[in-house]
């Protein structure tokens, strides 16, 4: 009894350190937001500011940053990529799930090496390509990226084509419907956990991206909301308290849709891993 105690006493204790470590971050990040510069370097940061009605860092965000614009380049960058992707996704992962060909293994296997690689490693020959396509500093770079790079979305596209039964496919050829027919009104709507779970995901991934707008779009013109932010770091002086504030302001949306759709993510991801 004395060990299943005190199992339980450090797995509570285990948890209430993971979330301290995840919320005190978050919780500083708020705090900040309402600070004046001076403020925001005092000794302690969880100091309270003098006032939560201070939304001059906000104002300085939009108006400084032109965050507005980062979200329209960002809204931009995300529809493209994220409807890319799922039709790129859905249709290789039919074709992969029903079909058998002499190549079919090899294709998966290199979409398997391509997922272990890590992109760090080719981001010189990655850029190279980039810049021969002529596509360097426009917002065609990073959708280009985002929808070739998406292996993981066909592996989970994948498992839910194979548990969609194929008497389905069969039952409609025998009233004569064609392949493309099948998959669009057949398929790809019973997909639909496993496209959102997917755009959730892949959304996230491209919602926070920095190191992509970073190094492929260095425009002002055609920032995004993340590499908006970074004007306010520089070797002159970091305005932090304004970070903040947009981080705070950038968090909010992406937040809302995650409650929203959690449930189909959490469902989309443990059906996409029984095959």
């Amino acid at each position: 009894m004395k060990k299943i105690k005190l199992s339980q006493i450090m797995k509570y204790i285990f948890m209430i350190a993971i979330c301290l470590i995840i919320i005190i971050p978050l919780l500083v990040v708020f705090l900040g937001a309402f600070k004046t510069h001076t403020e925001f370097y005092q000794p302690d940061p969880l100091s309270l500011p003098k006032s939560f009605l201070n939304f001059d860092n906000f104002i300085a965000v939009f108006k400084k940053g032109k965050l507005l614009r980062g979200f329209k380049n960002t809204a931009i960058i995300m529809i493209v990529s994220l409807t890319g992707s799922i039709l790129c996704g859905t249709t290789v992962s039919y074709v992969l799930s029903r079909f058998d060909f002499r190549t079919k293994k090899l294709l998966q296997n290199m979409f398997l090496f391509a997922a272990l690689v890590p992109s760090v490693t080719m981001q010189v020959s990655v850029f190279q390509i980039i810049s021969s396509m002529h596509l360097f500093n426009t917002l065609f770079a990073p959708i280009v990226l985002y929808i070739g790079t998406d292996i993981i979305a066909i592996y989970i596209f994948m498992h839910f084509i194979d548990n969609i039964p194929v008497d389905l496919d069969e039952a409609a050829m025998l009233d004569g419907a064609g392949r493309f027919t099948i998959f669009f009104r057949i398929i790809f709507p019973l997909l639909k956990p496993a496209i959102i779970t997917v755009l959730i995901i892949n959304g996230v991934g491209i919602y926070n991206d920095f190191y992509t707008a970073f190094l492929y779009i260095p425009s002002s013109k055609l920032a995004t909301i993340s590499t908006t932010l970074f004007k306010f770091k520089s070797s002159y002086g970091n305005q932090y308290e304004i970070i903040c504030a947009g981080v705070i302001i950038i968090i909010l949306p992406i937040l809302l849709i995650f409650i929203k759709l959690q449930d189909y993510i959490y469902n989309g991801l443990v059906m996409g891993s029984v095959k």
